[in-house]
């Protein structure tokens, strides 16, 4: 070990890095990270899950205060009004307070922050700024940014076209507010200007919006945004954009084909997803080249293809999601240090932050019907939950797919206010493989929402009490 600077070098301090730093710490291992921000924490922290979760927080409050939604349970709110700069102030000071906590996390543990961009000098030599250091283990942490888009040029500077960090921090509500793509960061960063007071407009070059969730997801999904105002256009391509005098025009057409439109906005964000951060890391030096997708391949346990080189979160294969990182950090940290580090990649749980919230782990109904020769199905409306109907949030339901011979549970798929939470229920059962007649037979206390989650599984079963 004297031979190296380190015993573990993680490159990157996003969710995955900095959560594999901290573990390869605790486990005994001589650790730094390499971080190219003045603040801990990667993209999530400092631009991206957290500040969109201020925001989405702070504009449902907004909103409720101000659509005169509460005068139903006898509260007549009058005169309320949006100051944004308090509101991006406190969103400011939310992160400020995560991201230090991290740094302090680091002093608590003894991990070396290495203030700098990093880059390969050989397969143990990492310079960081205008240091070389070596180590016996480097862990890819890189993370993922924005993907652009032909033809539409992203200035965050000038508040008109924007992609997802620009769209956190807009200095006046827009009156028309176009989100080119309908998968989750988009759908969120909509969410929070059409509480603001924006006209918003998605155009999603699929079929439908939120590609890769249950089908029915989806649709009912569509339905409830429409209802709170959104337009959606799905089937629609953007071509070009330009801007003058502080708007934009977008440039649209038919996905399959068809006479091309003008579309014109205050602000147009750009949302059409990530990719791998491996640009500027000289990977070529450590012998390591990226796929067709622009990721580092591994094996089940994280390493590349040299010895001592590992890899996590969005760099690698798999969805782009924080706690995937997070997991991923912790067994990669293990697995260096000796004992058994294991991500079940199958229960891997995925939200969409919007109201209501949209969350599901596992197989689509779609994916499952492919996949198993006979499923079973069964559903429960918030409509029918007593605690959804007292608080008149009824939007939504649970959808249990289960395997028909076995009863085990392969999929779960939630839409309502509390999709975020309860989906860990869901998770919790199918990592211990349990059947729905498990769920069915738990008792869920009463009233709660998470009761609609015990009768969807009863539901599977045919036999709901409630429906």
């Amino acid at each position: 070990m004297a031979d190296f600077d380190f015993d573990v070098l993680v490159i990157g301090s996003g969710p995955g890095g900095y959560v594999a730093a901290i573990r390869a710490a605790q486990l005994g291992l001589k650790t730094a990270c390499a971080e190219s921000r003045e603040t801990l924490g990667g993209t999530c922290l400092n631009v991206g899950c957290i500040p969109s979760k201020a925001m989405l927080h702070a504009s449902e409050l907004f909103a409720e205060a101000s659509s005169g939604a509460l005068a139903k349970f006898g509260i007549d709110i009058a005169g309320a009004s949006l100051n944004l700069d308090q509101m991006h102030a406190e969103k400011a000071k939310a992160v400020k307070e995560l991201t230090g906590g991290i740094e302090f996390l680091f002093k608590k543990n003894k991990v070396e922050w290495l203030k700098g961009r990093a880059a390969f000098e050989s397969a143990n030599s990492v310079k960081v700024g205008d240091r070389s250091v070596t180590a016996k283990n480097i862990i890819i942490a890189t993370g993922s940014s924005v993907t652009p888009l032909a033809g539409v040029s992203v200035d965050n500077e000038a508040h008109v076209i924007v992609d997802s960090t620009g769209a956190l921090t807009l200095p006046k509500v827009p009156g028309h507010l176009v989100v080119i793509g309908g998968g989750v960061i988009g759908l969120e960063l909509g969410s929070v200007w059409l509480r603001l007071g924006a006209k918003v407009t998605v155009v999603e070059y699929l079929d439908e919006i939120l590609p890769g969730m249950d089908g029915e997801i989806r649709k009912e999904s569509a339905k409830i945004f429409k209802k709170q105002g959104f337009t959606i256009r799905t089937g629609t391509k953007v071509t070009g954009a330009s801007t003058a005098n502080g708007k934009a025009t977008l440039t649209v057409e038919p996905a399959k084909g068809g006479p091309a439109e003008s579309i014109e906005a205050d602000v147009v964000l750009v949302s059409i997803g990530r990719k791998p951060n491996t640009d500027g890391l000289a990977l070529d030096k450590a012998g390591l080249t990226v796929n067709a997708k622009g990721q580092v391949d591994t094996d089940h346990d994280f390493r590349t293809s040299v010895p001592g080189i590992w890899a996590i979160g969005d760099v690698i294969t798999g969805p782009m999601l924080a706690h995937k990182a997070e997991d991923e950090g912790v067994a990669c940290a293990e697995n260096i240090a000796g004992h058994t580090g294991i991500v079940n990649h199958a229960v891997i749980p995925s939200v969409v932050y919007t109201h209501p919230e949209i969350a599901g782990v596992g197989l689509t109904e779609e994916q499952a019907r492919e996949a198993s020769t006979e499923i079973k199905v069964g559903k429960f409306p918030f409509m029918a939950n007593s605690r959804a109907k007292t608080n008149r949030d009824t939007d939504g339901f649970v959808k249990i797919i289960a395997d028909a011979k076995s009863d085990r549970v392969l999929g779960v798929w939630i839409i309502s206010s509390l999709a975020g939470n309860l989906i860990a229920e869901a998770c919790i059962a199918m990592e211990f493989g349990a059947t729905s007649e498990d769920i069915a037979y738990t008792s869920h206390a009463h009233p709660t929402h998470a009761e609609a989650v015990k009768e969807a599984a009863m539901a599977v079963q045919g036999k709901p009490i409630h429906i």
